[in-house]
C-alpha cells in the first residue's frame, strides 16, 4: 500500500512539473549555448518595433526574436534605440496606420522611422558556410597546377607497348618509372609534366599513346592571421585558393577588412584581394591558387559608413574610393522600388555626439561627401498617413502620426519632451485651413508649460498638418568661444560671457609678455569677414561688368581682322584679371590699438567680444617691407631716423612704371595711409584732401609696416577706362591684408 501511495505522489509531482516545464518552454525562446548573457541583457531591455503597415490593428503580429550573432561596436552604435515612457507607448499604440511587434511590456526601447538595425556587409557569407561543397581535391587539375611532394601521378600507355603506373612524388621531388628511371618533377606545371613524360618515354618506345592524370593531391600548410574570425595555421588542398582558405578561417572578423586582404608569399605581398569585387561584381580574378607557407593577412577594417532604409541592400559598408552618397547608394544596389527620392539624411559624429548634418533630395545629395561613421538614411514613400510636425527645442524633431483627439501634450510626449533650454512659456503653432479662396494660415501662441501640466487651457487639441515650433530661451547659446594666441602668458580658447570686453580676455590670458608688439595685433571677427567678403565681391562684380561691357562694344566696333584679334586678346587679359581678383578672400581683420590693460579699458578698442573672435599678438618685428614698382622688393631693418623714401632708395629706387604720387603704407595694425610729407595732401583712395600726421601719435613708418609703390595703371590701355580702379585695388589691399600687384 505504501508503494502505491509513493507512486501516486511521484506521478503527481512529475505531472505538475511537466506542465510547468511545458509552459516555460512555450513562453521562453530557445537560445544557443554560450549566449545566456546576451539573452539576459535582451530581457532587461525589451524591444519595441514601430513599423507603418497597412493591416488592421487587431491582426496579430509576429514576435521577432533577437539576433544573437556577434555584433560590432559600430553596428551597436547605429542601432538607434530610443527610450520612451509608458505614456508615450500608450500614445503610439493609438496612432492610426501604425502597428507594433514587441517582446514584453512596458517597452524600454523604440525604433522609429528608418531602421538602422543593419549589419556589416559581406560578413554573413562566412558565418554559415554550406556543407554541400564538393571537396577541393575532386576538382579537375588545370595545366598550370604546380607539382610537389605528395602528389600522385597516374601514367597509362598503350599501342605497341602497354603499361599502367601510379607513382607518388617523394620528399626530394622525384618519381621513379620503369625503363625511364628517376625524374625530378617538383616545380613543373601539370602541362610541363606531361611533355616531360612523353619525351622520356619516346626515347625508349615508339608507336604508343600516353595519358597522364593526377590521383590524390598533396596538402599544403597556409596561415591566416590578423583580424580573422579564427586565425591560425590550416592544412588545405594544393588546389585551394585564397577564398577557400578564408572559408576555412571563418572569414574576416567584424573588426577585419573585407577590402584589403593581403596574400604574402616569401615575405612579399603577391596580391591584394577586395572581397567586394567578388560579392558585388562576381570578380575572382585575384583569387589566386595558394602555395605552401603562404600567409593571408587581414588588416583592420577601413572607414565604415552605413546606408539604411529604402535601398536594395541596406548595410554597413567599408569604403575606399567611394566618397560620395551616389557611390554608396550604387554599392548598396541602388534605390529600392519604394524609395522616396525627395528625402536623404546624413547623420555624423560631431563633437562627440551624433547629429543630422545634411538633409536634401536625392539629386542634391548625390555629390555630398561622406566620411567614416556616417549614417545615410533613404526614406520610404509615405502612404493614405495623417501627420503633425514639431521642431525646435525638443528631444526629437520630426513628423508624427496624427490621430483624432490628439493634444499638444501628446505631441510633446512623442517628441521626447522639451530640451532643458526650451522656452516653456510660449510656442508657435501654425495651422492651415482650407477655404474657397485657397489655404489660410493661422499662427497660434500656445503655453506649452500648461500643456505639459495637463491644463485644458494650454493642452489644446491638434489638427492634421499642425506645425509646432518650440523656441529656445532668449539669446540662447551653449558656449561662446574666443581665441587668443601669440605673446600672452596663457594662450588658448576661452569661453566668454555676453558683454565681456577684450581687456577681460587679455587679463584671463595672463596679460602680455615682454616681447609683445601691441601695434601689430591682429583681431579677426567672422561677422566682419562676411561683410568684407560681400563688399569685395560687389566691387569685383562691378569692375567685371564695366570691363566686359566695354570690351564687347570694342570688339563689335572693330573694323579689321587684326583689330578684332587684338581686342579678343585684350578681352582674355581682362577675364584673367577678374578671375585673379575673385580668388582673393577677406580676412575679417579689425584695426585696434592695443595698450597696457589699464589704458585699454574704456577705450574704443576695448570692444565687446563675439563668438569665434580671434586675437593674435605678434612678437616685435624690426623689419619694414618694400614692395611693388621698385627695383628690388626688400625687407629692411627698421630705423626711426628713416622715412618711406629712404626705404625705397635702399630698395633700388622706383622702377620705370612706378606711380610715385600714390605711394601708400599698409600699417602693421591693418590700416593704410598715404605716404607723403606735405601738410595737406590729396588722397585719391578716399577722393578728399587730408592733413597728414597732424595731431596723430602714429609714426609715418613703423616696424612691421609695408611700403607699397603701385604701378602706373594708365600704361595698360584697358585700365585707363576704369576711373576708380586705384580705389578698388586699394580697398582690396586693406580688406584682405595683402598687396595686390598687377602683372
Amino acid at each position: 500500500m505504501m508503494k502505491v501511495r509513493l507512486f501516486l505522489v511521484i506521478s503527481l509531482i512529475l505531472i505538475f512539473t511537466g506542465k510547468a516545464f511545458a509552459q516555460q518552454i512555450q513562453a521562453t525562446p530557445v537560445y544557443p549555448q554560450g549566449q545566456q548573457s546576451e539573452r539576459e541583457l535582451f530581457i532587461q531591455q525589451p524591444i519595441l518595433q514601430v513599423q507603418p503597415q497597412a493591416v488592421p490593428p487587431s491582426q496579430t503580429q509576429p514576435v521577432p526574436l533577437p539576433s544573437l550573432e556577434k555584433t560590432s561596436e559600430f553596428e551597436q552604435h547605429i542601432s538607434e534605440k530610443i527610450e520612451i515612457t509608458d505614456t508615450q507607448f500608450e500614445i503610439l499604440q493609438k496612432l492610426e496606420g501604425i502597428t507594433f511587434s514587441y517582446i514584453s511590456h512596458p517597452p524600454a526601447v523604440a525604433v522609429l522611422e528608418v531602421s538602422t538595425k543593419i549589419g556589416q556587409f559581406g560578413y554573413d557569407l562566412f558565418r554559415n558556410p554550406p556543407s554541400t561543397f564538393a571537396p577541393v581535391e575532386k576538382v579537375p587539375v588545370g595545366p598550370d597546377y604546380v607539382m610537389g611532394p605528395g602528389d600522385e601521378i597516374k601514367v597509362a600507355i598503350w599501342g605497341k607497348v602497354e603499361g599502367l603506373w601510379s607513382v607518388v612524388v617523394d620528399r626530394d621531388g622525384h618519381i621513379s618509372l620503369p625503363k625511364v628511371g628517376i625524374l625530378g618533377v617538383t616545380g613543373l606545371t601539370f602541362k610541363e609534366l606531361k611533355e616531360l613524360l612523353n619525351k622520356e618515354f619516346s626515347k625508349y618506345y615508339t608507336g604508343f599513346e600516353m595519358n597522364v592524370s593526377m590521383g590524390a593531391l598533396r596538402t599544403i600548410m597556409v596561415y591566416v592571421v590578423g583580424n580573422a574570425e579564427k586565425p591560425g595555421a590550416y592544412t588545405v588542398s594544393a588546389l585551394s585558393t585564397l577564398i577557400n582558405a578564408l572559408f576555412e578561417a571563418g572569414g574576416p572578423s567584424k573588426t577585419g577588412t573585407m577590402r584589403n586582404i593581403q596574400l604574402k608569399r616569401n615575405g612579399k605581398t603577391t596580391v591584394i584581394f577586395d572581397m567586394y569585387d567578388f560579392l558585388l561584381k562576381g570578380d575572382k580574378t585575384k583569387d589566386i591558387r595558394l602555395m605552401p607557407e603562404d600567409v593571408i593577412f587581414i588588416e583592420s577594417a577601413g572607414p565604415l559608413v552605413a546606408v539604411a532604409g529604402s535601398v536594395n541592400n541596406p548595410a554597413i559598408y567599408e569604403i575606399k574610393e567611394e566618397k560620395t552618397v551616389s557611390r554608396l547608394i550604387e554599392m548598396a544596389g541602388g534605390l529600392s522600388t519604394v524609395a522616396f527620392k525627395g528625402r536623404v539624411q546624413i547623420e555624423r559624429i560631431i563633437d562627440n555626439t551624433r547629429q543630422t548634418v545634411f538633409e536634401s533630395d536625392i539629386a542634391g545629395a548625390k555629390d555630398m561627401s561622406i566620411q567614416a561613421g556616417d549614417v545615410v538614411k533613404i526614406f520610404q514613400v509615405v502612404q493614405d498617413r495623417r501627420l503633425v510636425r514639431v521642431s525646435g527645442a525638443v528631444q526629437r524633431e520630426g513628423e508624427y502620426g496624427f490621430r483624432t483627439g490628439m493634444s499638444l501634450k501628446d505631441l510633446l510626449s512623442l517628441a521626447g519632451g522639451l530640451k532643458y533650454y526650451a522656452f516653456n512659456k510660449e510656442a508657435e503653432l501654425t495651422r492651415v485651413y482650407v477655404t474657397d479662396n485657397g489655404p489660410k494660415t493661422e499662427k497660434l501662441m500656445v503655453d506649452i508649460g500648461k500643456a505639459l501640466a495637463g491644463d485644458p487651457e494650454g493642452n489644446i487639441p491638434l489638427k492634421e498638418d499642425d506645425y509646432l515650433f518650440v523656441r529656445t530661451v532668449p539669446e540662447w547659446q551653449l558656449y561662446r568661444i574666443a581665441r587668443i594666441s601669440g605673446e600672452v602668458k596663457f594662450p588658448g580658447s576661452y569661453t566668454i560671457q555676453k558683454g565681456e570686453k577684450l581687456s577681460s580676455l587679455i587679463e584671463r590670458a595672463g596679460g602680455y609678455t615682454d616681447k609683445a608688439h601691441l601695434r601689430g595685433a591682429v583681431f579677426i571677427r567672422e561677422r566682419v569677414r562676411d561683410m568684407q567678403q560681400k563688399s569685395l565681391e560687389e566691387m569685383i562684380l562691378r569692375l567685371e561688368r564695366e570691363l566686359l561691357a566695354e570690351g564687347s562694344v570694342q570688339v563689335s566696333a572693330a573694323l579689321s581682322t587684326e583689330e578684332i584679334q587684338a581686342k579678343k586678346v585684350e578681352q582674355e587679359s581682362k577675364q584673367k584679371f577678374i578671375e585673379s581678383l575673385k580668388k582673393i578672400k577677406a580676412t575679417g581683420r579689425m584695426t585696434l590699438r592695443l595698450a597696457h590693460l589699464r589704458l585699454l579699458k574704456g577705450t574704443a578698442s576695448d570692444v565687446e567680444i563675439e563668438n569665434n573672435d580671434s586675437l593674435f599678438i605678434p612678437a616685435r618685428n624690426n623689419v619694414v617691407n618694400v614692395t611693388g614698382a621698385v627695383m628690388a622688393q626688400s625687407s629692411l631693418v627698421y630705423s626711426d631716423k628713416m622715412d618711406y623714401k629712404d626705404y625705397i632708395e635702399m630698395s633700388g629706387s622706383y622702377s620705370r612704371h612706378a606711380d610715385t604720387d600714390n605711394v601708400y603704407i599698409l600699417k602693421v595694425d591693418g590700416s593704410a595711409r598715404k605716404a607723403s610729407k606735405r601738410f595737406i595732401n590729396w588722397n585719391p583712395f578716399s577722393s578728399r584732401w587730408e592733413a597728414a600726421g597732424f595731431g596723430s601719435d602714429v609714426k609715418p613708418v613703423e616696424p612691421g609696416d609695408t611700403i607699397v609703390v603701385p604701378e602706373k595703371l594708365d600704361r595698360i590701355a584697358w585700365l585707363r577706362e576704369i576711373k576708380d580702379i586705384t580705389q578698388i585695388l586699394f580697398q582690396i589691399a586693406v580688406t584682405t591684408g595683402v598687396v595686390y600687384q598687377l602683372l
